[in-house]
């Protein structure tokens, strides 16, 4: 899995007054929740932007005060109206603690239904999973070379050396559908030959 390097400040006051102080400076507030307890901090919201608005996961670096930490992002909080980064939760990730996290879905090849006039449909963008840290893969690449017309895949085909799967094993992942043109090309031929 990439790695992302923040740089952190740690902030001992975590209350409603500091926040707002915080955010006004152009910093956002976050936490590093562990076992061993929460960590307090701020980062400059300009430097959560590769991070944020993107469709990739990382795994992350976090130097708070010189100290550096080994984090997930956990959960992110934004204004209603404006959209802006109010709040992020991050969690310390260990090498012996399994992980769970979302990571997005890739498909590659040429499906069989395609090739007989069907739409490769995407429909999980993302697959929840849970695995070690050194096993956390950037994106799940999935061949889609013998999915016929009107087949689909789903989470209980997908299998993974040192990964577990958390999605529902009955959720369709990508699928083959017939087109309209295809349909109109059928129901032609089906009355032409009538």
């Amino acid at each position: 899995m990439k790695v992302l390097e923040l740089s952190g400040i740690a902030r001992p006051d975590a209350g409603k007054k500091a926040t707002k102080k915080i955010r006004k400076e152009g910093l956002v507030p976050c936490v590093l929740n562990s076992k061993d307890g929460n960590v307090n901090f701020s980062i400059p919201v300009v430097d959560l932007r590769p991070l944020i608005y993107t469709p990739h996961v990382y795994l992350l670096a976090i130097n708070i005060d010189g100290k550096v930490y080994d984090a997930i992002l956990k959960d992110s909080q934004y204004h209603v109206v404006s959209d802006e980064i109010l709040h992020i939760d991050f969690l310390k990730v260990t090498d012996d603690k399994k992980v769970e996290i979302e990571v997005p879905v890739a498909l590659e090849g040429f499906a069989e239904g395609v090739k007989a006039g069907g739409k490769l449909i995407l429909v999980q963008r993302k697959l929840k999973l849970r695995a070690f840290k050194q096993y956390l893969p950037d994106i799940l690449t999935l061949n889609v070379e013998t999915l016929r017309l009107g087949a689909s895949l789903k989470v209980r085909d997908l299998v993974f050396d040192n990964i577990e799967i958390l999605t529902p094993g009955n959720s369709v992942v990508a699928a083959v559908r017939l087109t309209r043109a295809a349909k109109g090309a059928m129901a032609a031929a089906a009355t032409t030959t009538k």
